[in-house]
């Protein structure tokens, strides 16, 4: 096992499981129960998906999804979730999201006279540390959780480049699905946090969990890879249904234009409809990005009908011309198997000349 793939593998690993834990500690802290220490027992998955993977594939991915991108989402969702049902009331300061730490050199010169003379080195550090995490709890609770939002999607992205990745993707497709990420996160980012900050909202129970049950389903895109990668085609046949060879051959695009309309873009639409339409809730930002969304499903819906007619027509040109239509992405062999009968006809033929007839004696002779 090469050293630089097992570092990735446990560094990437420990900083998802140090941020959950950072949100089952802000949970534990709002909501005043110890017994919420409970939702950390979750990370015991993570540490056995690490094991696995460190024993059977040597510290790399698997093709086309990411186990520890998955857990990771299970151990961090349920404690976004409880802090964006909870919504602390605590009072932000004059302006809106404004973060205040106010650590004086009070506290750390008291800190550092207590310690001086008895404890030494290492209770000051101990000391500067308690005092630095209670200014931290001080911190209003919504900034907590729109920190721990921004971080979650960071760490995601992030986490997916340190990853080690398998055979079966390669680095260009690596970076297209990183781009693709960066993106998505920002979109993810957007409807939460501007559909949730609405004040109607935060008064509806029930439109809360809806919101934050799209949200949730919008994230199941991050462990998967089909968006930059083609499926396996199987052997050639002559009896290939057209939908198969119309998926072996467009089937990131057509992932792509799936993840838009029925994981991202559609479900937002969806949800800002109703917003508008049910609850009279209007504003700019959501007037603007209803609109965006209805500009982005429209336009995969312009780009699945230009597939599906490109792809009707090569397959109709090819019968015309009485070719076998193979996928692009097949392997050669499969290719080769097609075609490959006329090749050895000709080789047959090369190989075998045909006799020469005897000539008739000439009238001469």
């Amino acid at each position: 096992m090469e050293l630089m793939v097992l570092l990735n593998a446990l560094v990437t690993r420990l900083l998802f499981v140090l941020h959950s834990l950072i949100g089952v500690w802000r949970v534990t802290a709002v909501k005043k129960e110890p017994k919420y220490w409970l939702l950390a027992l979750l990370n015991l998955l993570l540490c056995l998906e690490t094991g696995l993977t460190l024993k059977f594939k040597q510290g790399r991915g698997y093709k086309w999804f990411s186990p520890a991108i998955f857990l990771y989402l299970i151990c961090i969702v349920p404690s976004l979730w409880l802090l964006e049902i909870h919504h602390g009331t605590q009072y932000c300061g004059n302006e809106p999201g404004a973060v205040q730490v106010n650590v004086s050199n009070q506290d750390f010169n008291q800190s550092r006279d207590s310690s001086h003379g008895s404890e030494g080195t290492d209770h000051h550090i101990i000391q500067t540390a308690k005092v630095f995490v209670n200014q931290l709890s001080t911190i209003c609770e919504t900034v907590w959780t729109l920190a721990l939002h921004q971080t979650f999607l960071l760490l995601l992205v992030v986490g997916r480049w340190l990853l080690p990745i398998g055979v079966e993707i390669t680095r260009d497709q690596l970076s297209q699905l990183l781009l693709m990420f960066v993106g998505t996160a920002a979109d993810i980012l957007e409807f939460a946090s501007e559909t949730l900050d609405i004040e109607d909202v935060r008064k509806n129970y029930a439109l809360i969990n809806a919101i934050l049950a799209v949200w949730t389903w919008s994230m199941l895109q991050f462990p998967l890879d089909l968006a930059v990668q083609h499926i396996g085609c199987k052997s050639s046949t002559p009896a290939r249904r057209i939908p198969s060879l119309l998926l072996c051959r467009y089937s990131a695009e057509l992932w792509n234009i799936g993840v838009s309309l029925f994981i991202q873009d559609g479900p937002f639409f969806i949800v800002r409809s109703i917003l508008m339409g049910h609850f009279r809730i209007f504003n700019q930002m959501l007037v603007f990005f209803t609109a965006k969304n209805i500009l982005v499903v429209t336009l995969q819906l312009y780009r699945l009908a230009v597939i599906t007619l490109d792809f009707h027509a090569t397959v109709l040109q090819k019968s015309r011309k009485g070719e076998v239509c193979c996928c692009p992405c097949e392997p050669y062999e499969a290719r080769a198997h097609a075609t490959g009968h006329q090749e050895n006809e000709m080789k047959e033929f090369v190989a075998f000349p045909p006799k020469e007839e005897p000539q008739a004696p000439s009238e001469d002779h």
